[in-house]
């Protein structure tokens, strides 16, 4: 159920669907230093529900919106999962995969700030579960008005997944707001979407490999000037405004003919994690306000940068969920 706080006002709004088919169970350890190859303890640290998806579904609650989340779980960890999911007011909808549901790790070091992330692999899902998400998928179209799909799928799923899932919203006239990369990305430009928001490395990554290096982006003179060109050249092709994040640095945007950067405040970051989820939801909860492109952007940097002072992942406000 939605955040009792915010009963009224969800009544009145728009419903969002938010989509993220990799479950996460994310640690968080704060550590006032770290001595490398020896015992390292904490007394600060947290387990909370994750992945893309529910984090912007945790953030689009506190910004006092209805939302559904639609994920595959599988695996002993599930019911674990679901109670934290009750504990944050969200709705969680879901198949069984029978894909154990993969634990992520936040090391933060306050004496450096550094803040370090151990990423495992999900594992498989069983055969049939693209078949039933998407039969699943079909059930919650009606009465939502936003799409919000992000991250990578985990193994097994079908190829044309992600991509069915933003025709058949666009068939129906929902917004659809893409915060995905590679195959999945390039195989549902044709329906679309109304934005897009790979950060930059991603971007790269899906439309220019060869900007691309040792997972590293290799940036110089023309970087900009070449981003620039290509990204105008897709918002004309496929109908679609484009949002590159760039961590601290200014926002690159594209809308039909403009090119434009929006410039962040300074932050002194706590937990980056969570902060380019927290600008999703900012910014389709600006839309959804009614909005112009400009302040909707200017709202999505506002909630990342709320998350990133905060310890706890996919947050903007720490003190309304435990």
């Amino acid at each position: 159920m939605p955040n009792p706080q915010y009963a009224d006002i969800i009544a009145e709004t728009m419903a969002f669907l938010t989509v993220c088919l990799n479950p996460t169970l994310q640690k968080t350890l704060r550590f006032s230093s770290i001595a490398p190859g020896a015992v390292n303890r904490t007394n600060i640290h947290r387990l909370d529900v994750s992945g893309k998806g529910i984090n912007v579904s945790r953030v689009l609650t506190q910004l006092g919106k209805k939302v559904t989340h639609l994920t595959q779980l599988g695996g002993v960890m599930r019911p674990l999962f679901l109670s934290l999911c009750a504990e944050d007011s969200l709705t969680v909808e879901w198949v069984e995969s029978g894909s154990p549901i993969r634990f992520c790790y936040t090391v933060i070091t306050e004496t450096n700030g550094n803040v370090t992330e151990l990423v495992e692999e999900s594992e498989p899902v069983s055969a049939g579960t693209g078949k039933l998400l998407l039969e699943k998928f079909d059930a919650l179209l009606s009465g939502n008005n936003y799409l919000i799909i992000s991250g990578t799928k985990a193994a097994g799923f079908p190829d044309e997944t992600i991509p069915l899932m933003v025709e058949k919203a666009k068939k129906r006239g929902m917004t659809v707001i893409l915060d995905i990369r590679g195959k999945d990305l390039l195989e549902s430009l044709r329906y679309e979407p109304d934005i897009i928001k790979p950060n930059l490395f991603e971007f790269a990554l899906t439309f220019a490999p060869d900007m691309v290096k040792d997972n590293s982006l290799i940036e110089d003179e023309r970087t900009k000037e070449r981003i620039s060109a290509l990204s105008l050249a897709l918002c004309e092709k496929y109908k679609c405004r484009i949002i590159l994040t760039r961590g601290a640095q200014t926002v690159w945007a594209v809308e039909p003919g403009l090119f434009f950067e929006v410039h962040p405040a300074a932050v002194k970051p706590l937990n980056s994690t969570g902060s380019g989820d927290a600008f999703t939801a900012g910014l389709a909860s600006a839309m959804e306000n009614g909005a112009d492109f400009s302040t909707a952007i200017a709202e999505g940097i506002r909630c990342g940068a709320l998350n990133a002072r905060c310890l706890r992942p996919g947050v903007i406000d720490e003190a309304l969920f435990h």
